[in-house]
């Protein structure tokens, strides 16, 4: 980087519009979608999608519910050509769906395009030419009066043959591209002229597409130049107005949103944002973040994973993990604080009223996972950042390990340990073997060879048979319960001051038979405190040995 940008960078000028109406709105629906996925998209992978990648992901495109689809630039090359005669020779357009093909203002260009339109039932032909000062200067070496002829020679060529068409619904749609770098109001004027050729009327609009090719400036300008062009455009009514942005500057959703604000009711991207550079406009961003303020967005995003599987089988191109809404670790918590506020939220959730409320409102979770095809068990995940409540949470999830809150407070340094040591994240699975191996299976230096209990008038009488350092016992004891009877057992055995400080219990369902899991918190007579926990058909054996685990436990 040079010392000083300002000798050879500049800002972007402002529009002038100190009334602008914009930021006082808010959206309350979704805009008219279409996906460039198979053109725009696909032009910017390094190796291009054949026939059969294009077929699957316009299914998918359909299936979310797409009701427009740029399938290509039929002109460019045999391979999009055929993809075009496929799609309508096979019958694989559903009703209602337009297919939208791309040409640039050349005569040969527009002939081949409409020749491969024939037979479909619904077409948009998109029609561009660029307008920037640079690509005027640059690219083409021609005044403004010689690129408005261009768009106005085009369009003509385009209305000359659609009696070529005949029983094709037709939409026509003019992009000036870089229009985010164009004078506003050059960009007006080549879109009046444009439509001066073309004659939309109120019932038959026309789609003035302007798009943010290159973000050069901040998304407010975007939007400020939406807003003017609305403002100023001669037939208002007789115009979709529609958006196509890049993310040069890491801004393309928020320039979207604020042109929709600005008037804008088209959208035009790609599913997750594929595109040249940066990228183009995630669409599925957009559509979600309409639907997570309660504004049905007309996209169906709910298997997102499946929608990203063939995404990525077509493209050859990943999705981030941090993507919004469709990363693997969007709706993932590794954070103690974050996972704790999650835990309780849920919790809160799905006790209202012993059911679920109609408001989602969970900390740290902007939409319900579930309404994406995701699941609860991928919300939080334990690394050593973790805290107590994560841990708690993915063994009640997957296991149906209920730790009683002050157990959690002991088990949660003590695994912190154990994965710190791993140094990565570890699986629900890992977890469970921490438990186990920390609580469930040391039997040691105190062992229980054999348990039994009587009961008469509420006092419980109980023979147990302990091994300890390879030497066997007998103890007996009673009390008000097999617990108390225990206790009093252990006692007299010489284990003095011994008390139940916390006890839970329930069932657990896991592997081929239901059993039940205890769990016991003693306090020893120098005041210490200690856990143990054990599984086993009989409540009754799973306490004592519970007990014993706390005892063993104890002993560390």
């Amino acid at each position: 980087m040079i010392s000083q940008a300002s000798s050879k960078y500049r800002p972007f000028p402002p529009v002038h519009l100190p009334d602008r109406q914009w930021p006082s709105r808010t959206l309350s629906h979704a805009p008219i979608w279409c996906s460039v996925d198979l053109r725009d998209g696909n032009q910017a992978l390094p190796v291009p999608m054949n026939v059969a990648q294009k077929l699957n992901l316009f299914d998918a495109l359909v299936k979310c519910g797409f009701k427009e689809i740029e399938v290509g630039f039929p002109s460019a090359s045999n391979t999009e050509y055929e993809f075009m005669r496929r799609l309508i020779e096979e019958g694989r357009i559903p009703e209602g769906v337009s297919i939208q093909v791309l040409v640039q203002a050349r005569e040969e260009l527009i002939e081949r395009t409409v020749e491969s339109l024939v037979g479909s039932k619904r077409a948009i032909i998109h029609l561009y030419n660029s307008t920037s000062p640079a690509q005027r200067r640059v690219v083409f070496g021609m005044e403004k009066p010689e690129i408005v002829e261009v768009a106005r020679r085009g369009t003509q060529w385009i209305k000359e043959r659609l009696e070529r068409l005949a029983g094709t619904e037709v939409k026509f749609e003019y992009s000036p591209e870089s229009f985010s770098a164009t004078e506003v109001e050059f960009s007006l004027e080549i879109c009046d002229a444009v439509m001066e050729v073309w004659e939309p009327s109120v019932d038959k609009r026309i789609i003035l597409n302007l798009p943010d090719t290159v973000e050069v400036a901040m998304p407010n300008v975007y939007a400020d130049q939406i807003e003017w062009f609305c403002r100023n455009l001669k037939h208002r009514d007789r115009a979709i107005v529609s958006v196509h942005t890049h993310n040069d500057r890491g801004t393309g959703v928020a320039a979207t949103e604020l042109a929709l604000l600005a008037g804008a009711e088209r959208v035009e991207g790609t599913l997750f944002g594929n595109g040249e550079r940066t990228g183009n406009l995630d669409i599925v961003t957009v559509a979600l973040n309409l639907y997570m303020h309660g504004i049905e967005p007309g996209l169906d995003f709910s298997d997102l994973n499946a929608v990203r599987e063939v995404y990525e089988n077509c493209t050859k191109m990943t999705v981030p993990a941090r993507q919004p809404y469709a990363g693997e670790l969007v709706f993932t918590a590794f954070s103690g604080s974050h996972q704790d506020a999650i835990k309780k939220g849920l919790a809160a959730r799905a006790g209202h009223n012993g059911g679920v409320e109609a408001i989602w409102d969970v900390p740290y979770l902007t939409v319900d996972p579930a309404d994406l095809g995701r699941h609860y068990r991928e919300v939080i995940r334990v690394n050593s950042q973790s805290g107590k409540g994560g841990m708690a949470y993915l063994l009640e999830s997957e296991f149906g390990i209920v730790l009683p809150k002050e157990m959690q407070r002991e088990f949660g340094p003590l695994a912190n340990d154990e994965v710190d040591k791993l140094g990565r994240e570890v699986t629900g699975s890992e977890l469970r073997d921490i438990f186990w191996r920390e609580y469930i299976e040391p039997a040691t230096p105190v062992e229980l060879v054999r348990f039994e209990t009587e009961g008469r008038d509420g006092t419980v009488h109980c023979k147990a048979v302990l091994r300890e350092n390879g030497e066997t016992r007998q103890v007996e004891g009673q009390g008000n319960g097999p617990i108390a009877a225990f206790v009093k057992a252990l006692a007299a055995a010489g284990m003095q001051g011994l008390e139940v400080a916390n006890y839970h219990e329930h069932a657990l369902a896991f592997g081929a038979e239901a059993s039940a899991i205890a769990y016991i918190q003693i306090k020893l007579a120098d005041g210490r405190k200690c856990w143990g926990a054990a599984v086993d058909t009989s409540i009754e054996l799973a306490s004592i040995k519970a007990l014993l685990s706390a005892v063993n436990r104890s002993r560390k």
